[in-house]
């Protein structure tokens, strides 16, 4: 690794002698398990050196670094080997909306830049709560179901347009649920941190949840937000209303949540997060009628990889060339600030 790189948040160039050398920057890329593939970084050849390491072998290699993707964006990993010994990358980027698998008091009090995936998944899950709105109000899971059964029961299903919709987290992805629930006339209210013109803060969150016929969760795993989503939020919330979680799945209680579907404190909920994943096949989130269960692929549509490798070209030639990265994340909000 040359230790002359320069501390300055837009430059991950190297020195030699004083020269500037793109070409002697090191990017180790963290990949995941087989089969989910390499990033495709072709068109950094020339560029910089690509190194290559596993969950058992990053501790190792992290010292080499000038910049660190993290692709393997389920692992934690970079939390435990960065307190290690020996320098750290300048510049960490996470192919993932949430950097909490990564992020340790030691990252968190460095100067290194962490970046994230800001961008790519905002439409697809948004889509994808609009689907679950669609599949619930519509009672799609039981007609699969009769249809399975070759059995011909007629029901009455639920008109969305003018019901409400409260989504918790106004950053890019919680803002495009919002506008696509708008869309299908769903009346939405955002909640943020903190209040702005078209974001309310937390502190009002009960009173929209007790309104709301929709509660969607996109919120960030800090702190503040760890099992936000418990039995007394649930207790605000009418009979008649279903829970989605698209955020992280520590943000909820899940055992009080099978405890409200079960109970009929709420119609139903739909999970794509888990505290655990993949889901353990013993949980009962499995089983609990009216709960519906997706294995973390809300913002996963054709092509995803390839954009997220697109995204870490384009932002690794900003950093390279010295000018201001986008996606910095707030190392102590543990989120990309709004605006």
């Amino acid at each position: 690794m040359r230790r002359g790189r320069t501390s300055e948040q837009g430059s991950g160039i190297s020195l030699r002698n004083g020269v500037p050398s793109v070409s002697d920057t090191t990017v180790l890329v963290l990949d995941a398990e087989p089969p989910t593939p390499p990033p495709r970084l072709g068109s950094l050849a020339g560029q910089a050196r690509i190194l290559h390491a596993d969950e058992s072998t990053l501790a190792e290699q992290l010292p080499l670094a000038d910049a660190l993707l993290v692709w393997d964006f389920t692992s934690d990993a970079v939390r435990r080997a960065w307190p290690g010994e020996g320098p750290r990358p300048r510049w960490v980027h996470t192919a993932s909306a949430g950097v909490d698998h990564l992020m340790c008091p030691e990252l968190a009090a460095s100067d290194t830049v962490v970046t994230n995936a800001r961008g790519v998944f905002d439409q697809p899950i948004a889509e994808y709560v609009a689907a679950l709105v669609l599949a619930m109000a519509k009672d799609l899971p039981r007609t699969l179901e009769l249809q399975r059964e070759r059995s011909w029961r007629h029901r009455e299903t639920q008109r969305i347009a003018g019901t409400r919709a409260c989504v918790i987290g106004s950053g890019p992805i919680g803002r495009a649920i919002a506008r696509t629930l708008k869309g299908l006339g769903i009346l939405t209210a955002l909640v943020g941190r903190t209040a702005r013109p078209g974001v309310h803060g937390t502190d009002e969150l009960d009173r929209l949840m007790a309104r709301a016929d929709w509660v969607v969760c996109a919120a960030p795993l800090t702190d503040d937000t760890r099992r936000m989503f418990d039995a007394r939020r649930f207790g605000f919330m009418q009979p008649s209303a279903r829970f989605i979680n698209v955020g992280r799945g520590p943000l909820v209680v899940e055992d009080d949540l099978v405890e409200a579907v079960s109970k009929r404190w709420i119609a139903g909920a739909a999970l794509d997060v888990f505290e655990d994943e993949p889901l353990p096949a013993d949980s009962p989130l499995w089983t609990t009628p009216g709960l519906i269960v997706s294995p973390h692929m809300s913002g996963d549509t054709v092509g995803w990889r390839d954009a997220l490798g697109a995204q870490f070209v384009e932002l690794f030639q900003a950093w390279a060339a010295g000018r201001p990265l986008t996606n910095v994340v707030d190392k102590e909000r543990g989120y990309v600030p709004g605006h």
